[in-house]
């Protein structure tokens, strides 16, 4: 895929971090050697038009300032977070994800008792799914071909599992319910146009996955019309760490309950060549084996 931001190679990977500062710089007083913190991989001008205008995840000059893969990892002081006492460094690697979870919830605008369509439960749909239902969504169906996610999904707070290959158990909801709100966590074009399926009249569609950068949709305006439908899409996580933070801090999000495995630096190699290393939930690799807290 196609990177949001132009790249040189050789780049460390891993823009979902936390750590323990090890050292500051001498005008920097935020912040001290031993604080427990988080990042915002997400740094931005301040002076552009965007940037002027509160819209940071536009800036003209934007680029990223965390490589997580790494012993030591150097940023702005702006884009770091102190963690809560509460807020171990395991559940504190998934703020950023939480982070850009919340901008798209935002964008999706659930009410109380709603229902809502889930399409794709990897690791960015299960966060999802606690959201939705923090949210105070009534019905949340989960829209997954995989099967062996029903259990889980049901577990977590979904009143229904659909799979979007069986069109009779599609069918069968668009005609039982009519969908108020839609999220799109796969970033392909047969999850987006299941997506466009199962809204429902005056529903609104986020489309959250990242898709190929050459890749099209062909939809039935039509359709879209005479349902009218509002369709968004959501980039990146504007002004949304903080309130990540707060929410692995208040347990409203438990992290721990969407972290799929821990792994050296040694195994990620292997880890990331699998097919399907995704799809489980996050998986965390430990840098320094010194600082994490049992």
């Amino acid at each position: 895929k196609q990177n949001t931001r132009p790249i040189k190679y050789p780049v460390p990977l891993g823009h979902e971090i936390s750590g323990v500062v090890y050292e500051v710089a001498d005008d920097v007083t935020e912040f001290k050697v031993g604080d427990r913190v988080t990042v915002d991989p997400n740094w931005s001008c301040g002076k552009c038009k965007y940037c002027k205008d509160g819209k940071t995840s536009y800036c003209e000059s934007s680029r990223g300032v965390v490589k997580g893969m790494a012993e030591f990892v150097v940023s702005p002081y702006e884009n770091v977070y102190h963690l809560p006492s509460n807020v171990d460094l395991r559940s504190a690697a998934l703020a950023e994800p939480l982070a850009c979870c919340l901008h798209g919830m935002d964008l999706l605008g659930v009410r109380q008792g709603e229902s809502v369509a889930l399409v794709g439960y990897g690791a960015i749909g299960e966060i999802m799914l606690a959201l939705i239902k923090s949210a105070g969504a009534g019905e949340i169906v989960v829209v997954e071909p995989n099967e062996s996610k029903r259990e889980r999904a049901l577990a977590n707070g979904a009143t229904r599992f659909v799979s979007p290959l069986n069109e009779d158990e599609v069918s069968a909801l668009c005609a039982e319910l009519s969908i108020d709100r839609v999220m799109e966590c796969v970033g392909n074009r047969a999850a987006q146009k299941t997506a466009l399926k199962v809204a429902g009249k005056g529903a609104t569609v986020v489309f959250f996955g990242v898709s190929d950068a050459a890749e099209t949709l062909d939809i039935s305006v039509y359709d879209a019309f005479i349902k009218e439908l509002t369709i968004k899409t959501s980039y990146v996580n504007p002004h949304t760490t903080a309130r990540a933070v707060s929410l692995l801090a208040s347990g409203a999000i438990k992290g721990e309950n969407l972290i799929y495995k821990d792994i050296s630096m040694e195994e990620a190699i292997e880890e990331i060549r699998k097919p399907n290393h995704i799809r489980n939930g996050k998986v965390l690799v430990r840098i320094n084996e010194d600082i994490i807290e049992k």
